[in-house]
C-alpha cells in the first residue's frame, strides 16, 4: 500500500513539474477569495485517484478537488488525499507546495507520503514502522523550551476566518519562542516537525487532506499531534497542534483558550469564550461551525462499516524499492 501511495505521489509531482516549467498557461480558477485551485490540482488529483483504485478498487477516497465522487463509500480503508498542497505558492512560482496522500483505516492514519516534487523530497510512514525523508530516519527535535524553538503556523486567508482571533494567538506564541514561520504548505509544515526543522506546529481552518499524512509523521517521529485543547480529535475540527513532546505541551496551554472544539454539553459556554477571545462575531459562528462538523463526522460514521474481527496486518515493503528514493539537496 506504501509503494503505491508512492507511485501515485511520484505520478502527481510529475504533472506538477511539467506545468511549473510554464506556469504563463495555467488557468486558473476560484473556490473562493484567495483560494485558489488550478487545472494541474485537477490532473494530478485524477492521475492519483486512477493509480488508487486501480490497486484497490473496494478502497474510499476522500480527495480535496473532487471530494467522495470516486470510490467506495462504505470501505473501512479511505484514501485522503491532496494534489497539490500549496496551490497559491503554486501559481505565483514559489517552489513550497507538496503531493499528500493518506490511507485510513476505521479513521485510523496506517500510511502517509507527502512528497515536495520542487526538491524531489519523499516523506513517507507507516504505522508502528517510523517516518522517513528518502531514506532517512526521522526524529523530531530535542529543545524542550518554548523560547528557543521555531514555531511553522499558517494564516487565516478565506472570507469568513476569524483574524481576531488568529492575531492574539500569534501575538501571545511569537513573542514566547525563537521565530514563527510560515512557508505555506500544511503538509509540509508537519513534515517540517517530524524532521526536526520546526519544534512545533499550529493552524486553523484545515480540513482533512491538509494533516492526514502529515499526522502520521509527526507521530512516527515521535512527536505530538492535536487539536487545541490536546485531544486526538483533530482531522475534521479545523484547528491543529504540533510538536516536539515538550513544546507540544506548552503550545497546547497556549492555545487551549482559542478553541473552537466545543461539545454538546460545552455549546452554552460558547458565547463566554468568544468574548474571552476578543471576537464579537463568533458566538454565530460557532454554532454554524458545530452544526457543519457535526454533519461531517456523522457522514463519516456513517460510511464506516462494523469492524473485522480479523486483525489488519499491513506490511511495509522493504525500503520502500519501487519508489527509487533521493536524497534532496541539503537545507
Amino acid at each position: 500500500m506504501l509503494n503505491i501511495a508512492v507511485k501515485a505521489a511520484r505520478a502527481a509531482g510529475s504533472i506538477i513539474n511539467r506545468a511549473a516549467l510554464d506556469l504563463d498557461l495555467l488557468q486558473v480558477g476560484s473556490k473562493g477569495p484567495n483560494d485558489f485551485v488550478t487545472e494541474v490540482d485537477r490532473a494530478a488529483e485524477v492521475a492519483i485517484i486512477d493509480i488508487l483504485l486501480e490497486a484497490y478498487p473496494d478502497h474510499g477516497i476522500l480527495a480535496e478537488e473532487s471530494g467522495r465522487e470516486r470510490g467506495n463509500r462504505t470501505s473501512e480503508f479511505v484514501w485522503i488525499i491532496d494534489p497539490l498542497d500549496g496551490t497559491t505558492n503554486f501559481v505565483h512560482g514559489l517552489p513550497i507546495y507538496a503531493v499528500s496522500i493518506a490511507l485510513a483505516h476505521r479513521d485510523q492514519v496506517q500510511q502517509a507520503v507527502v512528497y515536495d516534487p520542487a526538491r524531489n523530497d519523499l516523506f513517507y510512514a507507516s504505522r508502528g514502522r517510523g517516518a522517513f525523508l528518502n531514506d532517512r530516519r526521522l526524529r523530531v527535535s530535542k529543545r524542550t523550551r518554548l523560547a528557543d524553538s521555531l514555531i511553522g503556523t499558517g494564516f487565516p486567508f478565506r472570507k469568513g476566518d476569524n483574524f481576531k482571533r488568529y492575531l492574539k494567538m500569534f501575538e501571545e506564541v511569537m513573542q514566547s519562542c525563537a521565530g514563527v514561520r510560515r512557508p505555506g504548505a500544511a503538509a509540509l509544515d508537519l513534515c517540517y516537525v517530524a524532521a526536526g526543522w520546526y519544534d512545533g506546529f499550529f493552524e486553523t481552518g484545515l480540513s482533512p487532506w491538509d494533516v492526514a499524512a502529515g499526522s502520521l509523521m509527526v507521530t512516527e517521529a515521535g512527536g505530538l499531534i492535536g487539536n487545541f485543547t490536546g485531544e486526538a480529535d483533530y482531522l475534521h475540527q479545523r484547528e491543529v497542534v504540533a510538536g516536539a513532546p515538550k513544546i507540544y505541551g506548552q503550545l497546547v496551554q497556549m492555545l487551549k483558550p482559542y478553541t473552537r472544539v466545543i461539545k454538546e454539553s460545552d455549546a452554552t459556554a460558547a458565547p463566554a469564550l468568544d468574548a474571552a477571545t476578543g471576537d464579537a462575531a463568533a458566538a454565530d459562528a460557532t454554532a454554524a461551525f458545530v452544526e457543519a462538523t457535526t454533519a461531517e463526522a456523522a457522514v463519516t460514521a456513517e460510511a464506516a462499516p462494523a469492524a473485522k474481527k480479523a486483525p489488519i496486518r499491513i506490511k511495509r515493503p522493504a525500503a520502500v524499492d519501487a519508489a527509487k528514493p533521493v536524497h534532496g539537496r541539503r537545507r
